[in-house]
């Protein structure tokens, strides 16, 4: 049987859109929270996303006032890397940019308490190579989260290839304190997730750019004959275009399989800087 680690204090690092949910969620669960980005304005919208979601969640009854206290006011934040020091788990929500991700696996490892975990939320990103960037490989792990975090229920565990069984049993603990599901999936480019859903959302955009269908008729019949709750396409706006192109030239270069090659028409987008509901524009028009 596996060793549990206890876990009292979390650090998330990234205040992005997954990042703050994750801060979320791990303070209305009682865990001692950091959130930490390089941008200070990044940090404030942070701030004001987490407000809006727990007073939303609070008024339909789904947090007590103990939980909202914690989000609210026990989440520390700052721009110093240093105040994931003193965490138990470190989760990495940045973008999904390996050497980025590398670097800052490496500086983590460097200033983390021998007995910290180091957990990345990549959509695709292979959590062996994240860990060999540091000298705790057993300690390393994949946090896959899903957007938005605090509704979703499910959360996606990837073992590298020396992540140990104490560190597995240790997150999924974790996990099951916050309410998630969890399921795991090998160490594999995409994972489960993304391995069948990006090649949906890229033949999804394929059929808008040959012109098999608008973007409307491809999500109706995705919704209406396929029981979808939202279409491919408004679902890339969602999660955002930039990373569905991330996500997909990873698999196109770990597999080496031309059916994950990048549709033409989402590189345009991106290039043009179309990344859908965060610029308020993508296959669909936003507005605030």
């Amino acid at each position: 049987m596996a060793v549990i680690t206890k876990v009292e204090r979390i650090a998330v690092i990234g205040a992005g859109t997954m990042g703050s949910g994750i801060a979320q969620v791990s303070a209305t669960s009682g865990f001692h929270t950091a959130l930490i980005d390089v941008s200070a304005e990044a940090l404030a919208r942070a701030k004001e996303s987490i407000h809006q979601s727990v007073e939303k969640l609070f008024s339909k009854g789904k947090l007590d006032n103990t939980a909202r206290h914690n989000a609210l006011e026990g989440i520390v934040s700052g721009t110093d890397l240093s105040l994931a020091a003193e965490a138990d788990l470190i989760i990495e929500a940045a973008s999904e940019n390996k050497p980025l991700k590398l670097k800052l696996f490496a500086d983590l490892d460097a200033l983390a308490k021998p007995s910290a975990i180091i957990a990345s939320n990549t959509s695709s990103i292979s959590i062996t190579s994240l860990a060999a960037a540091t000298k705790r490989p057993s300690q390393v792990i994949g946090m896959h989260f899903m957007n938005p975090v605090p509704i979703m229920p499910l959360v996606e565990l990837i073992r590298g290839l020396d992540t140990s069984a104490e560190t597995v049993a240790t997150a999924l603990e974790v996990c099951r304190a916050m309410g998630k599901t969890v399921y795991e999936a090998n160490d594999s480019p995409g994972f489960i997730s993304n391995r069948i859903l990006m090649p949906m959302i890229n033949e999804a955009i394929f059929c808008l750019m040959e012109g098999v269908g608008t973007a409307e008729a491809i999500d109706g019949v995705m919704k209406l004959g396929m029981n979808h709750p939202m279409g491919p396409l408004t679902l890339a706006d969602f999660i955002g275009l930039d990373v569905c192109l991330a996500i997909l030239e990873v698999l196109h270069s770990e597999l080496g399989d031309d059916k994950y090659r990048p549709c033409p028409l989402l590189r345009k987008m991106v290039a043009a800087g179309h990344l859908g509901r965060k610029t308020g524009r993508g296959f669909y028009t936003y507005t605030s």
